[in-house]
């Protein structure tokens, strides 16, 4: 099966031009997904620089594409009410014409839930709620007038831990995405197969998707080879300059 290719635009340090200009770029070179993530500040640079919130982007990337996949790497549960996150995602998708994929998470970046207010808890509190939250998702999704153009919705569910995010893959998620280096990767990959076989899951009902950074691309096989099936090329602005895809293309040449 020939391997999808995906790329995350990071919010930070760019402005709304740029990203725009980057989203269409990936749609016409015929990327399969386009991410940004759910945060309020920079996760690397200055601290205090640019920043947009991603929820906002996805409804813009919504109209702006026409082909890709698109979402956010990932949704922190703990922002939004998890039928209000529901509600968001059915209308986004209808924006799309039906191509968005809800990625969701537990969440870690305290800066933000300290900043915005939100109690940030201990990690295994943040893994609780999500749990709980899921099947409020869920079940509001299926709620909705009208409901989401796809059916189902995809959920992507990003973590690798092997206890509770794992498990929670098995039980509600479309798409898993962990991270490399491939050795690592392809250790949760079997540990995620084994969720499945417990929880009476088929393993090939959840798609394997990997976050890499650019200089990773030509350890395509290796990914491959751990399991991986869609390989999210993450992209940055370097120095005020646009963000550069050079490396998203060289990915999609290789794959063929």
């Amino acid at each position: 099966m020939r391997p999808k290719v995906g790329v995350q635009l990071h919010p930070q340090h760019c402005s709304i031009d740029d990203l725009r200009t980057a989203w269409r770029e990936a749609d016409a070179m015929g990327v399969d997904t386009i991410w940004t993530w759910d945060h309020f500040y920079p996760l690397y640079g200055e601290p205090d620089g640019a920043h947009f919130e991603g929820w906002s982007l996805l409804a813009a990337m919504a109209c702006d594409t026409s082909s890709a996949r698109f979402g956010a790497m990932v949704t922190c549960n703990s922002y939004r009410n998890p039928e209000l996150l529901a509600d968001m995602a059915r209308t986004v998708d209808h924006l799309s014409g039906g191509r968005l994929i809800l990625g969701v998470g537990a969440g870690w970046f305290e800066r933000d839930y300290d900043e915005y207010g939100y109690p940030f808890g201990t990690a295994i509190e943040r893994l609780r709620a999500l749990e709980a939250a899921l099947p409020r998702i869920e079940a509001r999704l299926a709620r909705l007038t009208p409901p989401p153009i796809q059916d189902p919705l995809p959920i992507l569910i990003g973590g690798g831990g092997e206890k509770v995010t794992l498990r929670l893959v098995a039980e509600h998620a479309q798409i898993w995405n962990g991270f490399g280096p491939p050795e690592d990767y392809a250790r949760k990959n079997v540990i995620l197969t084994q969720w499945c076989e417990r929880v009476g899951r088929d393993p090939a009902e959840v798609e394997r998707s990997v976050l890499i950074e650019p200089d990773e691309v030509g350890r395509l096989d290796a990914y491959l080879e751990a399991g991986a099936q869609h390989l999210i090329v993450m992209l940055g602005t370097d120095g005020g300059r646009p963000f550069d895809l050079s490396q998203v293309r060289a990915l999609l040449d290789t794959r063929g």
